[in-house]
């Protein structure tokens, strides 16, 4: 695997919030709720993503747009129109008035509006990121990002609002598995597009050497790593590698190491019964005390802290 395939593989949907919205203008949808993460597409009509911060930004049938929590989102038509629903974690939507809104607006299985016939349809899509290994894909991502419709896959799309439509067994399973691959496609698409910002590891995959080493560190993590190993495998020398590694990342490659292998601990630990000893042979340090130590050093906190729940503020002062 690379850098973006673990990133990636890091985020997966589990009972994910789809809805299709089918509005007449002037509307406007506020998505105020905790998820980190959404995705949102006109199937129809167009409509502007309105951020906390910065510009309205047009959306037009077919583009997809990935918009990063926690901040308030704002998607509308036109887009100074009145908020019309605000969406909310577990509690559906509201209107302006804070009130839930009634059954009067369900037209189907997760959609919502007035009519069928209304010009703009939102298609929607949110999860929840829970791991260190995808927080860290999401600390590399603006908070809004657009890709147009010809850059897209409109076969996807098409699939999603297939599925959004009707109650069939098994469909949580699909559209979060659908989600996923949106997800993969479109950030894909936008790292390569030409006025995007990537972070500095997706574009050293590109790199022949750089980015070999960065695929050799996260196909064996648990591999005995040094520099001259790496140099090696890439085929270059010591020096060239190190030069090269730090000038593309801005750190040397031992340090991108250390941070990955210990981003891999922190989930298995969170996410597994394994002892620290098991984890540490898995994420490459010889036993639970060179673990601890170069867990503690990263993170401020030992294994066992993080596995207990050590304060979230806490971890992340120390990962600064």
């Amino acid at each position: 695997m690379d850098a973006l395939a673990d990133l990636l593989d890091g985020i997966r949907a589990r009972g994910a919030l789809f809805s299709r919205s089918i509005m007449e203008p002037p509307w406007s949808l506020c998505f105020d709720h905790s998820l980190p993460l959404s995705l949102i597409t006109m199937v129809r009509g167009r409509s502007w993503i309105v951020p906390e911060r910065g510009e309205p930004i047009a959306l037009a049938v077919g583009d997809i747009a990935v918009l990063r929590g926690p901040a308030v989102h704002t998607v509308a038509d036109p887009a100074d129109a009145a908020t019309t629903g605000t969406v909310l974690s577990g509690l559906g939507c509201v209107g302006p008035d804070g009130a839930r809104l009634n059954e009067d607006i369900v037209l189907g299985v997760r959609t919502y509006g007035h009519s069928l016939d209304a010009p703009d349809l939102l298609l929607s899509g949110s999860y929840d990121v829970t791991g260190e290994v995808g927080r860290r894909l999401l600390s590399a991502l603006p908070e809004v990002l657009v890709v147009p419709a010809d850059a897209c896959h409109d076969p996807l799309t098409e699939m999603i609002v297939n599925e959004v439509s009707c109650q069939v067994p098994g469909q949580q399973v699909v559209l979060d598995r659908l989600l996923d691959l949106v997800l993969v496609t479109t950030l894909r698409t936008w790292f390569d597009r030409p006025d995007a910002d990537p972070p500095a590891w997706y574009t050293a995959l590109g790199d022949p050497v750089v980015g070999a080493a960065l695929r050799a560190m996260h196909n064996r993590p648990d591999a005995a790593w040094t520099v001259a190993g790496l140099a090696e495998a890439c085929g270059v020398s010591r020096a060239t590698l190190a030069r090269d590694f730090t000038a593309l990342l801005g750190i040397p490659p031992m340090t991108y190491l250390t941070e990955w292998r210990i981003t891999l601990a922190a989930d298995l630990l969170r996410d597994t019964e394994e002892t620290v000893g098991a984890i540490a042979h898995r994420v490459g340090y010889a036993d639970a005390f060179a673990l601890s130590a170069a867990f503690k050093r990263v993170r401020g906190l030992t294994p066992t802290a993080h596995r207990r729940g050590g304060s979230i503020r806490e971890v992340q002062a120390a990962h600064l």
